[in-house]
This record gives C-alpha cells, sequence and structure tokens, in this order.
C-alpha cells in the first residue's frame, strides 16, 4: 500500500506541471481576436527582434512547438501562436523572442545547455546501444562485472540527458522573468489587466520543461536502482 501510495505521488509530480501548462495556455487563448489591432504573436516577435538589432533572426510558423532555433536563428511558433491574436500568442511570442536575446548576448547558461544538447544527444544514442548490449556482453564474456560495467556506462550517458534538463529550467525562467516580462512591461503591449495573466502564461511557458526534467530524474534513478542490485 505504501510503495502504490509512492509512486501515485510521482506519477502527479511528473504529470500535474504539463496539465497545468496546457490548462493555461488554452484558457488565455481566448478570446482569439483580443491583440487582433496590435499584431499576431508572430508580428510581435518579428517587432521585438527588430527592437533589438536582431533582423538576421526569423520568424517562422512550425508544427513542432513553439521555440527557437540558434543553429537556424528562427523563432518559430505553432499556428495558433504565429497567426494568432490571443494573449496567449503574444505572450509566448515574447518568451521565445527572449531565447533570441540569450543567445545574441552569449549568456553562459544559454551556451552551457546549447553544448549539452549537443553532447546529451550522443549520450542518449550510447546509452541505448549499452543498454541493449548488456546482456548480451554479459553472455558472451560471463562476467557480470561486464555488464554491470556496460550498463553504468549507459546510465553515465543517461545522466547528460537529465543535465540539460536541470539547465533548461533556469534557461527558461530567464527567458520569461528576466526576458520576456520587463519586454511586455516597457513597451506596454499588453491591454489593462492582461499583464498579471501574461506572468502566468510566461510561468507555464518556462515549466514546460519541468515534467520532462522529473521524468529524465525518475528513469535515471530506476536505472540506478537496478545498478545497486
Amino acid at each position: 500500500m505504501v510503495w502504490i501510495i509512492i509512486l501515485l505521488i510521482i506519477t502527479l509530480c511528473v504529470f500535474l506541471p504539463g496539465m497545468w501548462v496546457k490548462h493555461v495556455m488554452e484558457k488565455y487563448e481566448q478570446p482569439a481576436d483580443r491583440y487582433r489591432k496590435q499584431g499576431s504573436g508572430g508580428e510581435l516577435a518579428r517587432h521585438l527582434l527588430d527592437s533589438y538589432g536582431l533582423d538576421d533572426v526569423q520568424v517562422e510558423e512550425t508544427s513542432d512547438g513553439d521555440h527557437y532555433d540558434p543553429a537556424a536563428k528562427a523563432v518559430r511558433l505553432t499556428p495558433k501562436n504565429y497567426s494568432g491574436y490571443s494573449l496567449t500568442a503574444v505572450t509566448v511570442a515574447a518568451h521565445e523572442v527572449g531565447h533570441a536575446i540569450q543567445d545574441s548576448r552569449g549568456e553562459s547558461l544559454f551556451l552551457a545547455r546549447q553544448n549539452l544538447v549537443k553532447a546529451a544527444m550522443v549520450g542518449e544514442r550510447l546509452a541505448g546501444i549499452m543498454l541493449v548490449a548488456a546482456p548480451l556482453i554479459l553472455l558472451l564474456t560471463r562476467l557480470p562485472q561486464a555488464g554491470a560495467l556496460t550498463i553504468a556506462i549507459g546510465i553515465v550517458s543517461m545522466a547528460l540527458s537529465t543535465l540539460v534538463h536541470l539547465i533548461t529550467l533556469p534557461v527558461e525562467f530567464d527567458a520569461s522573468y528576466g526576458k520576456a516580462l520587463p519586454l511586455l512591461k516597457k513597451g506596454e503591449y499588453l491591454h489593462d489587466g492582461d499583464l498579471k495573466h501574461a506572468e502566468k502564461i510566461l510561468k507555464a511557458a518556462a515549466l514546460t520543461y519541468v515534467a520532462a526534467s522529473l521524468t529524465s530524474l525518475l528513469n535515471l534513478g530506476r536505472w540506478i536502482a537496478v545498478l545497486r542490485r
């Protein structure tokens, strides 16, 4: 019974942030034409980038989720945020512009995350190979230490992904509260009374990676527990 309760708590911790983020984003997508006179999310993103002299950064529509691509120098927004006129659309656009500003300034945490992302991609592939190969190596060598070493290498590789998620959190919060919120306040882009709601959206944008971080930590802990047996 105790283990069932613990499992339920862990499950809630992993899934509740994602559910809350989805709820907040959808809530402020209405009214859908609230900022029609001011411009869409894509138009605000273009304006903000130009105001910071980032005319080399493109604003593009994507189906792969709202994000900033530092390699392509592009702010990418989903169709409902790129062409939308809701409070969610313009606020999310400001958040992604925040990442472009981080990149243009060469901020250390942002650059660290980008370097770790590249390493984590290699690490995840290595982890998959090592964890699949462990039983085969154990069978061929008949040495338990060989199998354990293979699993350990896989776990270390997985830890890179966990580290990426952990570093991502302060980067996301800075994009929301250190960049986007001051931009929206200073430019007076929002209607009266909308700023407090925009703060909720910015918090949701920053917390998008919390569930991924918790899941990554959970998986890492599970494999460490297996290795210790």
